[in-house]
């Protein structure tokens, strides 16, 4: 039978790296952007707990069904694949001490379907992919962990999360729990939760109103705001700009109001926001203290921004977060251009000149942590990388990390006429937004250059010098 090994060391004690792997939504973070796997169930670590996702293996979607055994507290587990597309597939974690560092030492027994048949394809279909997977989830769990100690001197949170179901909340909320702190969803009363999140603690609220339906606002140290309808999901009709804007500035003013009204208000309030705010710029290079622009989405963001001041004017502390375009496989902005780049038609779009300041979700994920935890944080906070670049520049890197052509042009016009108002200021217009303020606090990036957020985010990374791995029959 096949074995692989993986050999990551890792920047932190044993006993804090079963934490990161024993908390509630570990799998989440380990899950490969670039395989978009879907959640079903999500199973602790102990003996006969079941793991369940759906993933993608060409047309067909099959589900993976894994049952751990042998689960020994604080150094090892084991797992068992019970259904899904291998023969077999029994994967041994085991966490190794090394003083106060450790090593995560994975085992991977594994056969083929038919393997006397099939075994000879591995080296191609199989191989690539486990070894982007294990380099992957190393890579996450090392930077997770770096930025957990950097705050672990300061108390853990009770946090409540907006918008916690969506593409960004999912992993951030994931981070959190491993993290150590205590996280709850604010969801809207038709809100329906994902399967792996049925036993969630939630409140649930009206949006519209304010009101609480179930739960409260009590007891709360910090909460997130990231809620609203999707800016680039759809052309911008009137209604779809209303329902954009409608889904963004009352329920923010809702919230801010409502916490300012509890008995014991929470520390900080973190509310999404849009680096939009700056408006269509060309090459101006643009920070938190340059001025506002003109376009819907700065109007938008700048009446975001101002429905959440009664949190403030409670003595909440309030951090605007200015977000870039995130940069994830998972989805978002980089998901939609997937295709075409894969294909060779992922060029430049009028010319390409237009700045794209864009951040990967890990940085996303550990900023928005860093700003909750500093307690010196407070106003707007650009969450770009400190390195955005134009559109032909994007193109260019990302056909080089598919390695694929990427030369095709795609003329201004076709964007307008496809997706008109929303075309023009999400693809034909751009600013070049850098993190000043973030930087100043010492936040440091994971994935400060494209290349490395795309390797990362799509399987392509180069192999990683500390990590060890190898194959044997």
């Amino acid at each position: 039978m096949p074995v692989f090994e993986h050999h990551a060391p890792m920047p932190a004690s044993q006993p804090l790296l079963w934490a990161w792997h024993d908390s509630p939504e570990a799998f989440v973070r380990i899950m490969p952007e670039w395989e978009r796997l879907i959640p079903v169930q999500l199973g602790g670590l102990e003996n006969g707990q079941q793991t369940r996702f759906k993933m993608r293996l060409g047309p067909l979607r099959p589900t993976w069904v894994a049952e751990h055994f042998d689960v020994e507290d604080g150094h090892a587990f084991s797992d068992r694949m019970v259904k899904g597309p291998f023969g077999t597939w029994d994967h041994e974690h085991r966490f190794d001490a090394d003083g106060t560092e450790s090593k995560v030492v994975d085992t991977v027994n594994w056969r083929l379907p038919f393997h006397l048949l099939s075994g000879w394809t591995a080296p191609l279909t199989v191989m690539p992919r486990i070894r982007s997977m294990f380099r992957f989830r190393s890579d996450r769990v090392r930077g997770d962990l770096k930025r957990i100690q950097e705050t672990s001197e300061l108390p853990r949170r009770r946090v409540l999360v907006t918008g916690s179901t969506g593409l960004i909340g999912t992993q951030l909320c994931a981070f959190l729990f491993a993290a150590g702190h205590d996280v709850v969803r604010l969801l809207r009363k038709e809100t329906v939760l994902p399967k792996h999140l049925a036993s969630a603690e939630v409140v649930r609220w009206n949006d519209q109103t304010g009101e609480v339906l179930e739960g409260s606002f009590e007891g709360f140290d910090a909460v997130i705001h990231l809620a609203g309808a999707g800016i680039g999901d759809k052309r911008w009709s009137k209604a779809r700009k209303a329902l954009i804007r409608n889904s963004r500035t009352g329920p923010t003013r809702n919230l801010a109001e409502a916490l300012a009204a509890t008995e014991n208000p929470p520390e900080v309030l973190l509310s999404g926001s849009a680096i939009g705010v700056y408006g269509n710029r060309g090459d101006e290079v643009l920070t938190e203290s340059s001025s506002r622009g003109e376009g819907f989405l700065c109007d938008l963001a700048n009446d975001w921004e101002g429905a959440a001041l009664p949190a403030k004017e409670a003595g909440i502390r309030l951090v605007h977060l200015r977000t870039g375009l995130v940069t994830t496989a998972a989805g978002g902005f980089l998901g939609k251009q997937l295709l075409p780049a894969k294909v060779g038609a992922g060029g430049p779009i009028r010319g390409g000149r237009q700045r794209l300041s864009w951040i990967s979700m890990d940085d996303y994920v550990h900023a928005v942590h860093h700003l909750m935890m500093v307690k010196e944080a407070q106003g707007p906070f650009n969450i770009t990388s400190p390195n955005p670049v134009n559109q032909r520049t994007f193109a260019k890197v990302l056909g080089r990390v598919l390695r694929r052509p990427a030369f095709a042009p795609l003329p201004g016009f076709v964007i307008r006429l496809m997706f008109g108002e929303m075309g023009r200021e999400l693809v034909l217009e751009g600013q070049h937004v850098e993190p000043a303020r973030l930087l100043e606090l010492g936040f440091e990036f994971q994935h400060p250059d494209l290349e490395s957020c795309l390797r990362h985010t799509l399987g392509k990374m180069r192999a990683s010098s500390p990590d060890v791995m190898h194959t044997r029959a």
